[in-house]
């Protein structure tokens, strides 16, 4: 059979990427269009994403696929969760604030004081995190003024084609959707003040949005459709997740670790309420119970702190290699702790953390990098011995997706002190499964989600790490 090609606009915290996918029965495959980069810049009012940047970057990416691929049938987005804009008269408002901008922190008092803890996880399911969109809601002076709020993927979607919705998997995430019926819970939102005229309309993976504005087609080079996927990319990398059996563990892993399992029902009692996890939406309507671990980002932020020390960037291979090499135990610390979650000296903030426990700072790079994954392996561990005791299931084994499954040692240290056999791959996870809901949506493959993740499989054979024994 012929592979039928579309486009999948994949945006992470750090950096974009536009990729061709081509598909057929038998077969998945992805080209990489264009690469750009993406992170915080620092405002006058705070944090904030240089979104003109992005959404141009997005559209050259666009222009360059149609120029490769021109039988390229439709388009899909995903990116990040909890952040979004605000439109004013079809306008966006100014740019879109950051989730690590710290305005955030007001926003959780005044919503914990109006509706406990406890209440909105029975109604959203939601593990803690100060920077959930509603708390963002909250503290938003332009709220009041505004006709519509649209999540990053959403508002992309809504400059591409005119069209203004909220794609449920990224709905989700904001607090604001209820976990047991996946539409707007706007009892809750008339509660925290957060006016329900901005809520769009709901659509799910596989919909059709519009079609690409005609002044956008001409940019683009073509007039085709926006397709909904799974919009918050984690929620594509685990549709994408070629999970070996029902009791297996995913991780898709990148600057935050996301670590859960997969399940029919949330998972709403007060023991997963206190560990902290959430109940996301997936493609299909299942259910992403996992929980945010810290992730790559203390790698990343560390290497670009001694990159600044040295005047030159640091050789991320090498020093990985390097740790490797490094035998013994090695101190852990918390790598979920607060104080690592804002930009800036990471090594400082690591040896304060480590000098408090009283362990040893590790003396070179090699050490100090080991002693990083290493913690954020032992977190990872912990996260699904917790995920499957919360859901009664009995794992077997974990995969890891995303560009974490390209980092051995990290594989290595999670089976180890997991005790489960990891299979590492595919790193483009999220991309894959934006291109595959898509697929479906053309009727190019099957509409079961297991028959996709086994052309996942097929096209990209997993690498299996197994469990050493821990000399510690």
């Amino acid at each position: 059979m012929t592979a039928r090609a579309v486009a999948a606009v994949d945006l992470g915290a750090t950096s974009g990427r536009v990729v061709i996918g081509r598909v057929s029965a038998d077969a998945v495959e992805l080209e990489l269009v264009s690469r750009f980069p993406n992170g915080p810049v620092e405002r006058e009012d705070g944090l904030h994403w240089d979104f003109d940047a992005l959404y141009e970057n997005v559209i050259a990416g666009l222009a360059e696929a149609v120029r490769r691929e021109p039988a390229i049938e439709s388009i899909g987005i995903d990116s990040w969760a909890v952040d979004y804009g605000l439109l004013r008269d079809g306008e966006l408002v100014g740019e879109p604030f950051h989730y690590r901008d710290a305005r955030t922190e007001r926003g959780v008092a005044e919503v914990h004081e109006i509706v406990p803890v406890e209440e909105l996880y029975r109604r959203n399911g939601l593990q803690f995190l100060s920077f959930n969109t509603l708390y963002q809601y909250r503290v938003d002076r332009d709220l009041d003024d505004a006709d519509a709020a649209l999540l990053i993927p959403d508002l992309i979607a809504y400059l591409l084609t005119g069209r203004r919705v909220a794609e449920r998997t990224n709905a989700s995430t904001t607090g604001l959707l209820d976990v047991r019926t996946s539409e707007w819970d706007l009892e809750l939102a008339e509660r925290l003040g957060i006016p329900s005229r901005i809520l769009p309309e709901l659509v799910s993976p596989g919909e059709t949005i519009a079609r690409l504005r005609p002044e956008v087609a001409s940019r683009i080079g073509a007039d085709l459709p926006v397709i909904a996927v799974g919009s918050h990319d984690t929620a594509s990398a685990v549709a994408a997740a070629p999970l070996s059996s029902p009791h297996a563990a995913y991780i898709s892993c990148g600057t935050w670790g996301l670590v859960g399992l997969e399940l029919d029902e949330p998972a709403l009692t007060d023991a997963a309420r206190a560990a902290n996890f959430t109940n996301e939406l997936g493609v299909d309507g299942r259910i992403r119970f996992l929980h945010n671990v810290t992730g790559l980002w203390l790698l990343s932020e560390t290497i670009r702190a001694w990159g600044e020390d040295d005047g030159a960037t640091v050789d991320l291979p090498e020093l990985l290699a390097d740790a490797t090499e490094v035998t013994g135990e090695v101190p852990l610390f918390d790598a979920n702790d607060a104080s690592l979650s804002a930009p800036g000296d990471m090594p400082g903030r690591i040896a304060a953390l480590l000098d408090a426990s009283g362990a040893e700072i590790p003396g070179d790079r090699a050490a100090f990098v080991r002693t990083i994954l290493e913690s954020i392996a032992d977190a990872f561990a912990d996260a699904v011995r917790t995920a499957g005791k919360l859901a009664g299931r009995a794992v077997d084994s974990i995969h890891v997706v995303g560009g974490g499954s390209l980092n051995r040692p990290l594989c290595q240290a999670t089976a180890d002190r997991s005790g489960l056999p990891v299979l590492a791959g595919p790193v483009e996870a999220t991309a894959l499964g934006n291109v595959l809901v898509q697929a479906r949506a053309l009727g190019v493959v099957s509409n079961d989600r297991e028959a996709l993740r086994a052309l996942v499989a097929r096209s990209e054979r997993p690498v299996r790490y197994d469990p050493r024994q821990l000399t510690l």
